[in-house]
C-alpha cells in the first residue's frame, strides 16, 4: 500500500511505493528531477554506461587528431560491420557474467560451429539451412553439457569452459581435417548478408524513426503499467527529451553513413539481438531471476527461484550465441580455417563484456554492455590500423583498457555499498 503525503493542505496524495525509500527519491518531477536523479545515481556509484560512452568519445577524438580518415563514413561502416559478429558472442558472455560465472570457450565454440556449418554445406552438399541449424544445435548441446557438469557434478564453470576451449579447438581441427581451410560459396546467402546487404536511402530514415517511435511507445506503456501498480513512472518530459536527442543523433548518423553504404544488415541484426535480450532481462520474470541469482544465489533459491533452470538457460544461450557469432564471422571472412575462433576472438568477446560495464562480481550489467564494449575494442583496432600501428600495441592497449574497466567497476561497487545501493 502506498504511503500518504499529509504535510500539504488538501487531500492526501499517495506516494508511489518505490519512492518511500529515500535512496530512490528524485526519479520524477520534470527535467530538473531527471537531472537530480542522474546526479544522485552518479554519487552513489551507479555509473551505468557513462564511462564507456566517454571512452568512445576520447578514442574518436584521439584517432581523428592522428588521422581524420578515422571518422569517415566508410570507416565507421566498417567498424560497425566487423564489430557485430564478435559482439554477438560477447552478448552471451554478458549473460554468464550476470550470474557471476565465466565461459572461456566461446571463441573455440564459435570456430567449431562455423566448421560444422561449412563442412555440411561444402563437403557434404547439404543445404545452407541444414548446415546453419547444425551449427546452432551444436551450441545448444554444449550449453546443456556445461549446465549438467556445473549443476549435477559441481565442476566450476572456469574449469569446464577451459576444458571446452581446448577440446573444441581439437574438434575444429578434426572437422576440417587435412584441408585446413574451407571457403564458403560466393553466392551463399549468409555471405551476402554479412558483406553486401545494407539499408540505405529513404528506408534507412524510416527505420530510424520507427525504432525511436517503438521505444517511446513501449516506454509510455511501461509507465502506464507502473502507475497502475502504484509505482513511480519516471518523467515523461525526460523521456521525450531523451527520445528527441536520440532521434536527432540517429538521423544525422544515418545521413552520414548513407554517404557510404548505410546501415548493414549484420549490424542491425546485432542491435536487434541486444534490444531483445535487454527487454528479456529487464521486463521478464526470467530476467529478474537472472539478476537475483547473480546477486545472491542462496537468497534466490530460498525465494523459490528455480536456480538450476536459470543456469541451464544462460549456459545454453551463451553457447548458442557463440555458435551464431562464429558462423556469421565465417561468412564475413568467406572461409573457415584452423585459426577460426582462436584466442583473439575469445579474449575480445570476454573483454568487450567487461569493458562495456558488466560486473565480474555478478548481478549487475546490461545487454548493451556487449555493444558498447565491442565498439570500444573495434574502434581501437581500426584506429591503430589506420595510423599504422601493429598488433603488439593493440594487445597492450586492450589489456590496459580492460584493467581500467575492472578498476572502475570495483570503485563503483564500493561506492554503491557505502551508499546502501548494493
Amino acid at each position: 500500500m502506498a504511503d500518504l503525503q499529509t504535510d500539504q493542505p488538501g487531500p492526501a496524495v499517495p506516494i508511489p511505493t518505490d519512492l518511500t525509500d529515500e535512496r530512490l527519491v528524485g526519479g520524477a518531477g520534470g527535467l530538473s528531477g531527471v537531472m537530480s536523479s542522474f546526479g544522485n545515481r552518479l554519487k552513489g556509484g551507479d555509473l551505468g554506461s557513462l564511462p564507456v560512452i566517454l571512452g568512445l568519445v576520447v578514442i574518436g577524438l584521439v584517432f581523428y587528431a592522428q588521422e581524420p580518415a578515422f571518422l569517415s563514413s566508410r570507416q565507421i561502416v566498417s567498424i560497425l560491420q566487423f564489430a557485430a559478429p564478435v559482439g554477438i558472442i560477447s552478448l552471451g558472455i554478458v549473460l554468464v557474467l550476470l550470474l557471476g560465472e565465466i565461459d572461456l570457450s566461446v571463441g573455440s565454440m564459435s570456430g567449431m560451429a562455423a566448421a560444422i556449418m561449412t563442412v555440411q554445406i561444402v563437403n557434404h552438399g547439404h543445404s545452407f539451412l541444414f548446415g546453419f541449424v547444425a551449427g546452432l544445435l551444436a551450441g545448444v548441446a554444449v550449453g546443456v553439457f556445461y549446465a549438467v557438469l556445473y549443476l549435477k557434478v559441481g565442476v566450476p564453470s572456469f574449469v569446464i569452459t577451459l576444458a571446452g576451449l581446448l577440446g573444441f579447438q581439437g574438434v575444429l581441427l578434426q572437422v576440417l581435417g587435412k584441408q585446413g581451410t574451407i571457403n564458403l560459396p560466393d553466392g551463399l546467402g549468409l555471405v551476402e548478408f554479412t558483406r553486401t546487404k545494407f539499408v540505405t536511402g529513404a528506408a534507412s530514415y524510416v527505420l530510424v524513426v520507427a525504432i525511436v517511435a517503438v521505444y517511446v511507445g513501449t516506454s509510455l506503456y511501461g509507465g502506464y503499467r507502473r502507475r497502475k501498480a502504484g509505482l513511480s513512472s519516471g518523467s515523461t518530459v525526460g523521456l521525450l527529451v531523451r527520445s528527441g536527442i536520440a532521434l536527432a543523433g540517429l538521423l544525422w548518423l544515418t545521413y552520414y553513413l548513407n554517404e557510404d553504404r548505410g546501415w548493414g544488415y549484420l549490424w542491425l541484426l546485432f542491435v536487434a539481438l541486444v534490444a531483445v535480450m535487454d527487454l528479456a532481462l529487464r521486463k521478464t520474470t526470467w530476467g529478474r531471476h537472472v539478476f537475483a541469482v547473480g546477486g545472491n544465489e542462496e537468497a534466490a533459491r530460498r525465494a523459490g527461484i528455480k536456480v538450476g533452470r536459470i543456469y541451464l538457460s544462460v549456459f545454453v544461450l551463451c553457447s548458442t550465441l557463440a555458435a551464431l557469432g562464429g558462423m556469421l564471422l565465417a561468412a564475413q571472412l568467406t572461409s573457415v580455417s584452423q585459426a577460426s575462433g582462436t584466442t583473439d576472438t575469445n579474449l575480445t568477446a570476454i573483454a568487450a563484456a567487461v569493458i562495456g560495464g558488466t560486473s565480474l562480481f555478478g548481478g549487475r550489467g546490461s545487454a548493451y554492455a556487449a555493444m558498447l564494449g565491442i565498439l570500444v575494442l573495434q574502434s581501437i583496432q581500426s584506429g591503430l590500423n589506420v595510423i599504422g600501428v601493429g598488433s603488439p600495441v593493440r594487445f597492450m592497449i586492450t589489456g590496459g583498457v580492460l584493467i581500467l574497466a575492472v578498476a572502475i567497476d570495483s570503485v563503483a561497487r564500493r561506492a554503491r555499498s557505502s551508499s546502501g545501493r548494493g
